[in-house]
């Protein structure tokens, strides 16, 4: 997924666009569908007094002395999740691909506004949505603070714009890596890649077409991700660059190293695999590329400097999740380069997933 994230620093009680609230433009003062549809799905969400009930223009997120990191992602269909993906996962990964950014900035959840453009109204689709849509905002701590809904004849998006809050100074950028750093990445990598070929009936579900459970684990690992907010602050306390894996683990690496004018060397027996995509790869059912290469990973990539990596693997165990260390930053400006287990560089025809 190609990411297109803005941060920046907001004002304390910085007012953030807010439209949901179902006043529709150059129509009289009364209700409307879409005043219903926000009222019966989206106003239980909005449990942040400066939401005030989704019924103004604006919203107030309260700064407290912080920083505000704000970062945006659009999820359609056909792109991100298949037309047959149902609303409880679609709401789930349109969230959690915002909070993955958070947490890669080190910053704590403080909210999000949220624009829907339908086809239709949808009570079946909307019920469940908004359902799994309220879970997890109750379950990362970030409500919902307003937005927008709109028709569309096109296909289903969704977009969230989500807010997070840093102590002044703290966000941790992509620049910044420095020769001698680890390269370590959360979680393990290629298994979102595999799982949308699953559901797309490619040559990953014709090898695994005997093992139900492994196929499941990776589709699921592709329609819902597993935001590491649980280890912000830990990138915060640790990390000299850091950001979120989604546009596949060597274009992301390269882009960090661009932003940090550094390159880095990968081991790639160190990348961690699950159990499902180890077993693909020694087979020869998918090659490297494809698990490096993917995309949709949402897992944290940072550089951490030799003498700070116990800590943060220690911190990281204390929050569970599991840490690698996968190779080094170096001096120079080279894309980065992975190393088989002899030592040999892989050749990759391409980085990353790219939407042009």
């Amino acid at each position: 997924m190609l990411k297109h994230p803005g941060h920046a620093s907001l004002e304390a009680r910085k007012r953030s666009h807010l439209r949901m609230t179902g006043r529709e433009r150059n129509a009289p003062n009364m209700s409307s569908g879409e005043d219903s549809l926000i009222a019966r799905y989206f106003r239980p969400l909005a449990t942040d007094p400066g939401a005030f009930g989704l019924v103004d223009d604006a919203a107030i997120l309260q700064g407290r002395g912080d920083e505000i990191v704000v970062t945006t992602d659009a999820i359609v269909e056909g792109v991100h999740f298949l037309p047959d993906d149902s609303p409880d996962t679609i709401a789930r990964k349109a969230l959690r691909v915002n909070l993955s950014d958070l947490a890669a900035k080190g910053a704590v959840p403080a909210g999000f506004v949220l624009t829907l453009a339908l086809r239709t109204q949808d009570d079946g689709w909307l019920a469940p949505f908004a359902r799994a849509l309220g879970e997890d905002a109750g379950l990362f701590g970030c409500p919902l603070l307003g937005g927008d809904t709109v028709s569309t004849p096109g296909p289903v998006m969704i977009s969230v714009t989500a807010f997070g809050r840093v102590p002044p100074g703290k966000m941790v950028r992509r620049s910044g890596a420095k020769p001698g750093d680890r390269i370590v990445v959360t979680g393990t990598i290629g298994d979102a890649a595999l799982g949308l070929d699953i559901l797309k009936g490619g040559a990953v579900a014709t090898a695994l077409a005997q093992d139900a459970a492994a196929s499941r684990m990776l589709a699921g690992r592709y329609r819902v991700p597993q935001p590491r907010n649980a280890l912000a602050q830990a990138v915060r306390d640790h990390a000299h660059a850091a950001m979120d894996v989604s546009d596949g683990l060597a274009g992301d690496l390269a882009k960090l190293c661009a932003a940090s004018q550094v390159s880095a060397v990968i081991d790639i027996k160190s990348i961690p695999l699950s159990a499902a995509a180890a077993e693909l790869l020694a087979r020869g059912a998918v090659g490297i590329e494809t698990i490096v290469s993917g995309g949709d990973d949402y897992e944290i990539l940072c550089a951490i400097p030799e003498a700070g990596f116990a800590a943060f693997a220690r911190a990281a165990e204390l929050a569970g999740v599991a840490v690698s260390s996968i190779g080094t930053v170096i001096a120079g400006t080279s894309v980065p380069r992975f190393l088989d287990a002899q030592g040999r560089e892989i050749a990759l025809t391409r980085l990353s997933y790219s939407h042009f």
